[in-house]
């Protein structure tokens, strides 16, 4: 069984497995298989639905149809508003954990447990270092950093937080390089 290291500096705790350096919906079956997963944890604002729109998108829905044949998928946010997040896992038709307080585990760990898969088995997916990698790492799940979705209307939306993450993760030795060839 693999199993990953353990972490003795914060740069290993967030640094991802992988960054696809672009939107979640370039995360293929075929990546997915490469790094035998076969369920993923998915975060809701911004990696699937930009903060400021109120549901899924039609390309995020595709995604989704394309990914579920093969692989178990949970919406776990941080976002406390249950009916934004239930809204957006009726339209994918996916279960749910709102208000998860990444980088806890708890809720994860919720999660990962009702997919029965091993936990090395199942990559948590997020756009946010300190929440979404650091809990997965903690766990001891696949972790994959995308680019934020962005809202077609805010094109110039800047992203000033996980920005300052991402250069204070390198700061303290992460090197978020581990970019997938497509």
């Amino acid at each position: 069984m693999l199993t990953k290291p353990t972490y003795t500096s914060w740069g290993q705790l967030l640094q991802p497995d992988l960054m696809l350096g672009s939107s979640v919906l370039t995360l293929t079956p075929e990546v997915l298989q490469r790094h035998n997963l076969k369920g993923l944890v998915l975060d809701v604002d911004d990696t699937l639905v930009p903060f400021s729109m109120p549901e899924a998108s039609d390309d995020l829905r595709q995604w989704v149809e394309l990914i579920r044949p093969t692989t178990v998928l949970w919406l776990v946010s941080n976002n406390l508003s249950q009916n934004r997040i239930s809204r957006i896992a009726r339209c994918l038709d996916l279960p749910y954990i709102a208000g998860a307080r990444k980088p806890s585990r708890r809720k994860l760990r919720q999660a990962t447990k009702a997919m029965n898969l091993p936990v090395h088995q199942i990559a948590m997916v997020g756009d946010r270092l300190f929440t979404d990698v650091l809990a997965g790492n903690r766990l001891g799940m696949f972790t994959v950093l995308v680019e934020p979705m962005l809202n077609p209307a805010r094109k110039k939306q800047r992203y000033h937080l996980r920005n300052f993450e991402v250069w204070l993760s390198q700061i303290l030795g992460a090197t978020l390089s581990a970019k997938e060839e497509m």
